[in-house]
């Protein structure tokens, strides 16, 4: 079977022979009726969940700010900006700010802000990358976490959280109150959330037991997010589905319609599992394709191997994480580190290390050799020939490929 495994902005084919792939299974509840992206974001805002619709909520606001994803997510922004602006300025809003959630990730170009938010928000809005430096304290969760605000947000009378709903490593989900925390928090926020991601209930398509998620949850009312737009994307990025509303309402049918559509499971754990971030910019640098790792350590068997295709042309993209990926090797030393003194970047770094206790990881990268083996990874130049050589030794081997890094569950 000839498949596709996205790398950067390109693909690379690879041609595993049908009986040496795990088949997962996928429960369709509700498949998309519509397939216009148009009509899927026209249709969400016209019928909205447990709110009014966008221009009747914003109606007679001063000003409004858009929280929109940065450059490190595939949210495609451009395509719905347009329909939130308008509905904005059909409640006779004044001022509307479009203010890029970065959370501890780099600043954009003027370009990547354009191409981000497309040429009609930049033309008629002001746009805005998240500043760490100008939060204000506007209260503390049930959990502890103090949630310091962007001041651009804290302003505005009225809060529009977007954002692209998908599995999350330890957050559960993606989207949702997810634009506020981390998107628009400061550090010391952050910091505080991340930490709880230790804790059994912090993974991927968990929810209500959460403590990650619900303490963002809480950070989402305390900031006061006025109404959410969420959309769902196939594996070519199009939008498949959305919903628009009250938040956590809103985001609750979304996560039911992203399982319905995306969750898979396996009672077969494989030999070697085959997985990639899902191409540009899931793989724009190893912080953010680490993700995929986790997404499918579940049915690697123990010792098993791992391929991770992931081009990375911005190298690690955190400081601390690259810092801490240098100590993998260790993770006693890296864990206990950890729990003294949590660290943002170096917890991804931990969940690395923790991974390399059981299984082996090849890296298919811009990275060179010397450097990936630095990191507790091993260099693989060409995976077609990896899979040749060690189906010639066991021809028996199964073998799970996930080009997207999508979650998978094993299931006993």
């Amino acid at each position: 079977m000839e498949l596709k495994i996205p790398y950067g902005k390109q693909n690379i084919i690879i041609d595993v022979p049908a009986d040496n792939i795990i088949e997962f299974s996928c429960e369709y509840k509700t498949a998309p009726e519509i397939t216009d992206e148009n009509k899927i974001i026209e249709n969400a805002l016209e019928n909205c969940i447990s709110s009014k619709r966008l221009k009747e909520e914003a109606a007679g606001k001063e000003n409004a700010c858009i929280l929109i994803s940065d450059i490190t997510r595939p949210c495609p922004s451009y395509k719905f900006l347009p329909y939130l602006i308008k509905e904005l300025k059909g409640g006779d809003v004044k001022n509307i700010k479009i203010i890029f959630g970065l959370g501890i990730h780099r600043s954009h170009t003027s370009q990547e802000q354009e191409k981000l938010a497309g040429k009609e928000a930049i033309s008629t809005c002001r746009v805005i990358d998240f500043d760490k430096n100008r939060c204000r304290h506007i209260g503390t969760t049930s959990f502890g976490t103090p949630v310091e605000l962007f001041e651009e947000v804290a302003d505005a009378d009225f809060i529009v959280a977007t954002g692209n709903i998908e599995y999350h490593y330890f957050a559960g989900y993606s989207g949702g109150a997810k634009a506020v925390m981390p998107g628009v928090c400061s550090y010391n926020s952050v910091r505080a959330n991340h930490s709880m991601m230790l804790e059994e209930n912090a993974r991927a398509g968990q929810y209500l037991n959460n403590p990650i998620r619900q303490d963002m949850e809480e950070a989402g009312r305390i900031a006061g997010i006025d109404f959410i737009f969420n959309v769902i994307l196939d594996d070519s990025k199009k939008i498949i589905g959305a919903v628009a509303g009250k938040n956590n309402e809103a985001f609750l049918k979304g996560i039911e319609l992203y399982d319905s559509i995306y969750e898979i499971s396996s009672d077969k754990k494989a030999d070697i599992v085959i997985a990639s971030a899902g191409g540009y910019p899931k793989d724009i640098n190893l912080y953010q394709a680490q993700k995929a790792l986790e997404s499918v350590k579940e049915i690697v068997k123990e010792n098993g191997t791992i391929i991770l295709a992931a081009e990375c042309p911005e190298g690690f993209g955190e400081d601390k994480f690259e810092e801490w990926m240098y100590g993998v090797s260790d993770f006693e030393n890296l864990y206990k580190k950890i729990k003294q003194d949590f660290v943002l970047g170096g917890h991804k770094a931990v969940a690395v290390s923790k991974l390399l206790t059981s299984v082996n990881v090849l890296l298919h990268s811009s990275f060179d050799k010397a450097l990936t083996e630095s990191i507790g990874f091993k260099k693989l130049e060409n995976i077609q020939d990896y899979i040749n050589n060690a189906l010639g030794k066991d021809n028996n081997l199964k073998i799970a490929i996930i080009p997207n890094g999508r979650f998978v569950k094993y299931c006993t």
